[in-house]
């Protein structure tokens, strides 16, 4: 009896934890998703060109990527549990910052906003897997699907309260970080209790890969040029989505943002698939519908109505966004102890390729067009045929084997 109801408690716990972490997800990324939401708004106050909007967003994608895989490393040796908490702070500062300053400085708020990124993902996925009860996949995606609800939710925020009043209105938005660093404290204290005895446990119960190393390398590789092309054509997506759709079909910049909403949704809900799937058909599998199974819908979409570009961008986001929690996870497997040298370089990488997906697109706008841009990155997803290099890993945990 007293064993059952330690159970529970353990499993409240986790529950609790997770849903703790995704929720801060939801609001850390619904903050940063702002930014490219405004662009519309900056583009006009500021007469800033293309080449300038993709500028911000590789300042925001580089800082936090660069930052990121030496967080997870760092913390990988020596945990700092209320990191996250002052991580947000950074991005407090950055937000306030955003709602008054214009170009260049706006260069320095996304700055801020990235550092306060490269301080939460890293460590906000290592207390997921900390919290998963085995089932890594699931958490990564309940960890992951926060911040895509909060990043399609930013867009709307944009259309109906930033953009109807005016820049300033973005400091409204310091009571979610704020709220953020409340909850992200608490966390904080959970896992200085539990991260020793769970870590221990984690440590113990996984089995030692016994790949080659020159296998292993490949296999990281691959999964390296994965994200490469889901996070380079996502870039032409997040960033330019509005601005195609006001161009190809004159539509107002309040009702693109409710396009690229769509589209947003579409993502959360791919991502809270993708993991749970991953679990139990497979991780490989996964990683090959995500990625090179978007390709037919990628290809057609330069070639549409508004109509059909709307069904198309949700069919995308949603097929699309499953990979990349099968990918994070399926990486630790093959590296396993590296939780958080793995998550800082995955998140990391994934946020720099978006960044400089947005600034070498946003100069390819300019000089070709923004339609050429979707032609051009339309072609990306085949490089989902280099799965067939990834190995197939085994895994067994609490006496249940998955096949990645």
């Amino acid at each position: 009896m007293n064993a059952s109801v330690a159970a529970r408690n353990s499993a409240g716990t986790v529950l609790s934890v997770l849903g703790a972490v995704s929720f801060c997800h939801f609001l850390n990324d619904m903050i940063q998703s702002l930014l490219p939401a405004i662009y519309p708004l900056l583009r006009e106050k500021y007469l800033l060109d293309y080449g300038q909007i993709g500028l911000i967003t590789l300042v925001f994608q580089l800082t936090a990527s660069i930052l990121q895989p030496v967080v997870g490393t760092y913390t990988d040796r020596r945990p700092m549990p209320y990191s996250l908490a002052i991580g947000m702070g950074f991005t407090l500062l950055g937000l306030l910052l955003l709602s008054r300053v214009g170009y260049p400085w706006l260069l320095i708020a996304a700055a801020l906003v990235g550092t306060g990124s490269s301080v939460f993902h890293p460590e906000s996925s290592r207390i997921a897997r900390l919290a998963s009860g085995g089932r890594h996949g699931f958490a990564q995606s309940f960890f992951q699907v926060g911040g895509n609800l909060g990043s399609a939710l930013g867009p709307l925020l944009a259309a109906f309260v930033v953009l109807p009043n005016g820049q300033g209105s973005i400091a409204w938005f310091s009571v979610a970080a704020l709220l953020a660093i409340v909850v992200l404290f608490q966390v904080g204290g959970w896992y200085g209790r539990n991260s020793v005895a769970r870590g221990k446990h984690a440590s113990s119960a996984t089995t030692e890969n016994t790949l080659p190393k020159r296998q292993i390398v490949i296999a990281v590789s691959v999964l390296l040029v994965l994200i490469f092309s889901k996070y380079f054509y996502l870039a032409s997506l997040n960033t330019y989505l509005t601005f195609y759709l006001m161009e190809k079909f004159h539509i107002t910049a309040q009702n693109a943002q409710v396009h690229l909403f769509y589209f947003l949704g579409a993502v959360a809900l791919g991502t809270l698939v993708g993991g749970p799937v991953g679990d139990r058909v497979g991780r490989k599998y996964v990683i090959w519908v995500s990625i090179l199974g978007v390709l037919p819908f990628t290809l057609l979409l330069p070639h549409v109505d508004l109509f059909w570009t709307s069904v198309l961008t949700v069919v995308i986001g949603l097929i699309l966004s499953s990979a990349f929690s099968a990918i994070l996870v399926y990486a630790q497997e093959l590296m396993p102890g590296k939780v958080g040298t793995i998550a800082g370089l995955f998140f990391g990488f994934a946020f720099g390729m978006g960044g400089l997906g947005a600034a070498l697109l946003g100069q390819l706008a300019d000089a070709k067009g923004i339609e050429f841009v979707y032609q051009l990155c339309a072609y990306l997803p085949a490089l989902g045929l280099l799965t067939v290099l990834l190995p197939n890993l085994h895994k067994r945990d609490t006496g249940q084997a998955a096949v990645a």
